[in-house]
């Protein structure tokens, strides 16, 4: 499931191409043929991301929500800039080569499908068809390309398109209704204020008689963190993942909020959910890469820690993956 970086670098995408213009918006596979109707033809005004979901604003008043869950994706196309976080760097989304983004020093197929960056599909971890075609060449591809698989949603301008896919949640509605939706939500680094975020978190979590490794989880409690980022912050916090919320300890609670703070933005920066630091040079490298160089313990069942050599453990809490030592973490 996309984490909050991925979100976040999406509603920057939005903000950076389609906030300002008038979109024409349908639905190809036919399911949200009413709620596309409701904003066609309108100009988009704003582009935000809480957490795991995201709104997009129109000049009539309405808002576009979209929560991607498992399998949703957007595919972009056009004139889209290659790195989100930043306004200078140029090309079209799919290219192998990104430049301006920390890629690695590669155009092989192999680095890019293994690259969680690839902006011209930011969601699930898989490649369309559309970013396929790209690749070809853009003397190959008309623009607007023509809608491939099953497009919940298209969103087009004169310069870029953007085609949703598979998400969990995709609604107009109200600025009532969004305002309703927000208020539900933990707290997200990158929209609340940080000191009255970890405040919300700590008094919250620190109540709770669930395990810190079901509430990390728990966007009601804070926004964002998903399974891997979740077994990322209990291993470098060497907090066991069973602890009750309310027998974690304050300190320890601040900790992972400013932890999640931290990480949050290298994951925007980068486009990784990079949990290793001071990388350098060719780990660097490979930790974009791989996934299996980036991380403590996520998806390392049975390899030895990189701290004290003890194997990785995964169990299945509330049908998800947890990982974790059971040395460091004890």
């Amino acid at each position: 499931m996309p984490e909050g970086h991925s979100v976040h670098r999406i509603a920057r995408q939005f903000a950076l191409h389609f906030v300002g213009h008038t979109v024409t918006a349908s639905s190809p596979q036919g399911r949200f043929a009413a709620g596309a109707a409701d904003i066609d033809g309108q100009r988009m005004i704003d582009a935000r991301a809480v957490g795991k979901q995201m709104f997009l604003e129109f000049e009539n008043g309405l808002w576009l929500r979209v929560h991607l869950g498992m399998y949703g994706a957007w595919d972009f196309a056009g004139d889209i800039t290659a790195d989100a976080t930043t306004a200078s760097a140029g090309g079209r989304m799919g290219q192998t080569n990104q430049r301006g983004t920390d890629l690695p020093d590669s155009d092989t197929p192999t680095a890019l499908e293994a690259h969680e960056a690839s902006l011209s599909s930011i969601g699930a971890p898989r490649r369309l068809r559309m970013a396929e075609q790209e690749r070809l060449g853009p003397e190959l591809v008309d623009f607007p390309p023509e809608p491939i698989g099953a497009v919940r949603v298209r969103l087009l301008t004169e310069k870029a398109v953007a085609d949703l896919r598979g998400p969990t949640a995709c609604d107009v509605l109200q600025p009532e209704e969004v305002a309703a939706v927000i208020a539900k939500l933990g707290p997200d680094p990158l929209v609340d204020d940080v000191a009255e975020g970890e405040k919300r978190f700590v008094d919250k979590a620190g109540k709770k008689p669930t395990p810190i490794g079901l509430l990390l989880m728990d966007q009601s409690v804070v926004s964002g963190i998903g399974n891997v980022y979740r077994a990322e912050l209990l291993f470098r916090a060497k907090q066991n993942p069973h602890t009750p919320g309310k027998l974690v300890g304050d300190d320890t609670l601040r900790a992972l909020w400013s932890d999640w703070v931290y990480l949050l933005g290298v994951g925007v920066a980068t486009g990784q959910m990079m949990t290793m630091d001071g990388l350098e040079g060719d780990e660097y490298r490979a930790a974009l890469a791989s996934r299996d160089d980036r991380h403590w313990v996520y998806h390392r069942t049975g390899k030895p820690c990189r701290v004290c050599g003890t194997p990785i453990v995964m169990e299945v809490a509330a049908a998800r993956k947890l990982y974790y030592c059971p040395h460091c973490q004890a």
